[in-house]
């Protein structure tokens, strides 16, 4: 393949003598022998990978040790705070509560819920008994939880109100399901489902709750933690199965980020990471909160404020009333703080960073973070197969380079390699990249030879086009998947394909992506109507929003008088496509 240009792009003048160090000796420094990230080299399914030494072995020790955090704030959501005692009480009663209702050690407990402080009690309840969290998206329709549901082969159900109101008529359909807890109920319970509050009381009173014995249940680093759903380009969604070394891995690399850049500036990392509170509005059933975001600051001791959901002039408000440190998740947030009329009037000062990932962003973002919040800017790259962050890209290596995704941190290989996957490709080439490390999955849930497919010695397949530089820092360039991201949320484009040729009128469709400025993608499709037949832009976006989540619905459809151009296996064209209606720009 062509060998890309190898440049430095800095947005914003840097200091002449940073970096203080190359990226070699600090990596050498912060992983020496005895030091906090040291590392060591152990089999994963027979594969010799190297890993955090210092790592905490399972979520359940980690569900232990944040207990020393005590009365410090764990959740804020609107008027209600758990601290970390109480939230570690509701746990351990939770966790009880599951054991004697026949839970055990590889039983799948599925949770389909928003963002609220129930959230993590119930994640962590589970997977201290051993048992295998599947967190659902929570923005799926009925029929999309129902499948989550099936495939799993869920046996207890936690859900918010809303979710229950949704998912309530498919029970029935669901032979595993035994029973279903439902937390902030929207309607009276009937049937077999009970009341969460029944079994802790709201979330203010959890500092009450008797001071019980925590599960003892033995797990290993390499036992099954949790299914996040993804999905292929093609077919139903498909059950990543991490393990608790993947969950646990991005404690380590989240404060590795954190002391790399320090050093590369020259300031020394504390030995303790300071306390920080987060705005974590991004939903935790992506692997990005649940596992880079939500992790990182418990170990740390952070507070963890959520929202209902997003509104750019309530999370202001927010981070004004509690001193908020640190925010993002997409493009699409700090785009809203940054271009709000009325930012200049709260105090944002406290921001330190912006950090986000899952869509493309503008390297005049990078610069704008930087230049208006006073915050360093940052990025990463990673996949559900990945337990999220395999690179980091934050602090000046992000203003010097805005358009790479970071180098990889240092338990992560990666490699470019061909479209057959037989040769590694040169540095600058683009070809598919390929990630090993402690944070790779292993593989999908009953899926054998998807996982077969995907998954090789320890390696992960991406389908991802992107190109290394000579100092190993990762350039994405395009997927090679069919996957429109539109501010953070993955749309595949197979799906709403499959729903627009069900609709009598259309005979070809094509789902493609085309740039928006702070979604980073939105998806557009183009369709060619049956002879004699006629359907309008609206009604075709109707029909999709009947039967798939609306962030899934094209904002336009545009109409072709011939059927969509095609190449000699049958596949169509969207790159000619994008030419065809949207310029050059979106090709």
């Amino acid at each position: 393949m062509e060998r890309a240009a190898l440049t430095l792009e800095p947005i914003v003048p840097l200091p002449p003598d940073w970096p203080k160090a190359p990226l070699a000796v600090v990596d050498a420094l912060l992983t020496a022998p005895g030091a906090k990230f040291e590392m060591e080299t152990v089999e994963i399914r027979g594969i010799p990978t190297r890993v955090w030494k210092n790592s905490p072995p399972n979520a359940a020790i980690l569900a232990r040790l944040a207990r020393g955090y005590g009365d410090r704030p764990f959740t804020v959501y609107q008027d209600e705070r758990v601290s970390y005692e109480a939230n570690y009480r509701a746990t351990c009663h939770l966790a009880t509560w599951m054991q004697a209702h026949g839970v055990a050690k590889g039983d799948r407990v599925a949770l389909a819920m928003r963002n609220l402080p129930e959230w993590p009690t119930i994640f962590f309840a589970a997977v201290s008994i051993g048992a295998i969290l599947v967190p659902l998206n929570a923005w799926w329709t009925g029929a999309e939880l129902e499948f989550g549901m099936q495939d799993s082969g869920a046996k207890l159900l936690f859900v918010d109100g809303e979710r229950h109101e949704r998912l309530k008529q498919c029970y029935a359909a669901l032979p595993d399901l035994e029973r279903v807890v439902v937390s902030r109920a929207c309607s009276p319970l009937e049937g077999e489902a009970v009341a969460l509050e029944s079994i802790l009381g709201p979330c203010n009173s959890w500092a009450a709750l008797a001071d019980i014995a925590f599960p003892e249940v033995a797990i290993a680093p390499d036992d099954e933690v949790t299914l996040f759903y993804t999905s292929g380009t093609t077919g139903n969604p498909k059950g990543a199965v991490g393990t608790h070394r993947n969950l646990m891995t991005n404690i380590l690399t989240s404060g590795y980020s954190v002391a790399r850049a320090m050093l590369r500036r020259g300031e020394v990392p504390p030995p303790a990471p300071p306390y920080k509170v987060g705005l974590l509005v991004i939903p935790l059933f992506h692997v990005t909160a649940c596992s880079a975001g939500l992790m990182a600051l418990i170990a740390a001791g952070g507070t963890v404020v959520f929202m209902r959901r997003w509104d750019a002039t309530e999370a202001m408000a927010i981070i004004e009333r509690e001193k908020v440190n640190q925010t993002g998740g997409v493009p699409t947030i700090a785009w809203q703080l940054l271009e709000h009329p009325e930012r200049a009037n709260y105090d944002l000062s406290s921001l330190e960073t912006i950090s986000y990932g899952g869509a493309p962003s503008a390297p005049e973002l990078v610069k704008r973070i930087y230049e208006e919040f006073g915050a360093l800017p940052g990025n990463g790259w990673g996949m559900t197969e990945t337990m999220a962050t395999v690179t980091h890209h934050t602090g000046e290596d992000y203003l010097a380079r805005p358009t790479s995704a970071g180098p990889p941190v240092p338990v992560a290989e990666l490699k470019i390699m061909d479209v057959d996957g037989t040769r590694e490709l040169p540095v600058g080439e683009v070809g598919e990249l390929w990630a090993k490390g402690p944070m790779i999955v292993k593989g999908y849930w009953n899926k054998p030879e998807a996982t077969a497919e995907t998954f090789r010695d320890g390696w992960v397949r991406t389908g991802d086009l992107a190109r290394l530089d000579d100092e190993g820092f990762l350039y994405v360039v395009d997927r090679a998947k069919d996957i429109i991201i539109r501010g953070g949320e993955n749309i595949y484009s197979s799906e709403v394909e499959d729903v627009l040729y069900a609709h009598p009128a259309v005979t070809d469709a094509a789902l493609i992506g085309v740039p928006h400025r702070s979604l980073g993608e939105e998806p557009v499709a183009v369709v060619h109507l049956a002879p004699g037949m006629t359907a309008s832009e609206a009604e075709l976006q109707q029909w999709v929003a009947a039967r798939i989540a609306a962030f899934k619905v094209p904002v336009s459809i545009r109409f072709s008088r011939e059927t969509l151009p095609r190449n000699a296996n049958g596949k169509i064209l969207k790159k000619e496509l994008r030419g065809m209606f949207f310029g050059e720009a979106a090709a």
